[in-house]
């Protein structure tokens, strides 16, 4: 327990201390979204702007009016205001790809990090990390589709049971078995970031093999770790919808941007969060140990007079590493 509370209280405290990186995530995550949203905006302004019925979207939210401009022929196909959308949720996932080795280098350093070691440590492992990515989505898509597929058939086998308990029960513990399964994946590779990272690790595999080892060997420590931030993530997203809810009239359109963007940016804490409890786990238990030879002090006889003497120390190798 107390292994836990420091990996959370030091992985906090990193996050904390590079807060500036926080909002250069979410300032880049706000302005991809907006360009993926021109699109969508344009179609539904060709309908909105000639109908009354716009205004039973700005002063509230009614799904079939949604529906029917969505149908209209002069909204055009969905798929070209999707396609932007989809394109720049790429494009973000490229751009963590690029920028998050730099992240983790400033969390590993003890002052703070240089812009021109930033973009270093950025250029020298992009390569690495879309191999990564390319590794996990091999191992993620194929055990989330595996999961989900036998959740699905347990609750089918539920569902014919007389026990009218049962079903919720499947699908509850189903949902949190899929979480932490997913939630130990994603610790494997995180700590492979960080490997390649720090340890400026070439060999991908390498870097893959370490995070699974260190995930089996320490999986309660960590997933109990993450487990913890995700908890609070989710108390800061019903936090913000009960004060959206509740605070925000249904015609402010600025009142709702803010709090929903205030929303957004204070849940990239949780997420950066993780990574600094990862990185920390990688200080405290990764980082080899570097090999000191022992140095023994010799005699030396001093000359007479008032003449300085220099001390001096030769290293002695000792008799083990000799073979005597």
């Amino acid at each position: 327990m107390n292994d836990n509370k420091s990996l959370l209280r030091n992985g906090l405290a990193m996050a904390l201390r590079n807060k500036r990186y926080i909002v250069w995530f979410y300032l880049l995550n706000l302005l991809l979204a907006l360009f993926g949203t021109v699109a969508f905006v344009n179609q539904a302004g060709t309908v909105l702007d000639h109908s009354l019925h716009a205004d039973r979207l700005l002063h509230g939210f009614d799904i079939s009016v949604l529906a029917e401009m969505l149908m209209r022929p002069e909204f055009g196909p969905t798929i070209a205001s999707r396609l932007p959308a989809i394109l720049f949720a790429l494009l973000f996932l490229f751009s963590t790809a690029l920028f998050l080795p730099g992240v983790l280098q400033g969390y590993a350093s003890t002052y703070r990090l240089q812009r021109e070691d930033f973009f270093r440590a950025c250029g020298r492992n992009l390569w690495r990390f879309i191999r990564l990515l390319l590794v996990a989505g091999i191992v993620m898509i194929p055990l989330t589709v595996a999961l989900f597929s036998l959740h699905g058939w347990l609750e089918k086998l539920a569902a014919e049971s007389t026990n009218e308990l049962l079903l919720p029960e499947v699908r509850l513990a189903g949902l949190v078995v899929i979480f932490l399964v997913m939630a130990a994946v994603r610790i494997w590779f995180d700590l492979a970031q960080v490997d390649v990272v720090l340890s400026d690790q070439r060999a991908v595999r390498r870097s893959i093999a370490a995070g699974f080892r260190h995930t089996w060997r320490n999986l309660g420590r960590l997933l109990g770790s993450y487990v913890v931030t995700t908890i609070v993530a989710a108390i800061v997203l019903v936090a913000g919808v009960w004060a959206w809810v509740r605070f925000v009239p249904p015609a402010s359109v600025v009142g709702a941007f803010f709090l929903s963007q205030l929303t957004l940016l204070v849940l990239l804490i949780p997420r950066f969060w993780q990574r600094g409890i990862v990185v920390t786990y990688y200080l405290q238990n990764m980082v080899e140990p570097i090999a000191v030879q022992p140095f023994a002090p010799v005699a030396v006889v001093a000359p007479a007079g008032n003449e300085p003497v220099l001390a001096a120390v030769i290293p002695v190798t000792p008799p083990e590493a000799t073979g005597s």
